[in-house]
């Protein structure tokens, strides 16, 4: 009788990191709370194998978009400045709560039209939340977005300028583990016509934002699911179970 070992993987193969489950929260202000590109985005998504992912955040607002099925779990927060979020250390018990594999983040728009924070504190923020996302887990995949224009006031200068400085800022944190991509929100978005108040997405801004951030949170998905699929088949290789021939 011939007794050997052979790792768990070859009788597990690819199908353990198939059934892990993605965990998604868009993160961010009003922007992210009360719009309908979130169920815009998730009925565009659900047709896909990308349909099962699950949304997680510790709020549930949306604007009447007329979708009763859809995820409506996100981390967006009305009102909120991406100083404040990190000076208090907020995120960290969101993520505490609802731990994520990608996260969008649309933040800073409270900063430039509440308080006209200079970009290079709202920079250092974003710095701070970007940490915490990876300190809650390591290999967090981020999309941040250059933010929408506002339809009223000079805030599309300041607004400008963060998104310009988002760009490099982003560049310096990327990491191999950890990629942060940057989409762009801005160009082609109407501070007029798509917008419902001067601030929110109206029907037409809820389709520009799904469509730039579609591509970018399909590709977060297939990185993400590639690097578990990678650590699950680590993890079972280490696991050994004796084989009798």
């Amino acid at each position: 009788m011939l007794c050997k070992l052979i790792p768990i993987a070859v009788l597990l193969g690819s199908a353990v990191a198939q059934n892990a489950t993605l965990r998604y929260m868009p993160f961010g202000d009003s922007i992210t709370e009360i719009i309908c590109w979130r169920a815009k985005l998730w009925e565009k998504l659900k047709p896909t194998e990308w349909g099962t992912v699950n949304w997680v955040g510790s709020g549930r607002g949306e604007n009447n978009c007329g979708d009763a099925t859809y995820d409506r779990d996100n981390e967006g927060h009305s009102g909120f400045l991406a100083i404040d979020i990190a000076n208090r250390q907020q995120l960290v018990g969101w993520l505490q709560q609802n731990p994520a594999d990608v996260i969008t983040m649309h933040l800073g728009t409270n900063d430039i039209v509440q308080q006209n924070k200079p970009v290079a504190d709202i920079i250092k923020a974003f710095t701070t939340l970007v940490g915490v996302m990876r300190a809650s887990n390591p290999n967090t995949k981020i999309v941040v977005a250059q933010i929408i224009p506002m339809g009223f006031g000079s805030y599309n200068t300041q607004i400008q300028s963060l998104n310009t400085a988002i760009i490099p800022w982003a560049q310096g944190l990327n990491t191999t583990a950890s990629p942060i991509w940057v989409v762009d929100q801005y160009t082609g978005f109407s501070g007029t016509s798509d917008l419902r108040d001067g601030v929110h997405p109206n029907g037409s801004g809820d389709d520009k934002m799904v469509n730039v951030w579609y591509p970018a949170l399909v590709n977060a998905f297939q990185v993400a699911q590639a690097a578990k699929a990678a650590a699950e088949e680590t993890a079972a290789a280490k696991v050994e179970i004796p084989f009798t021939a």
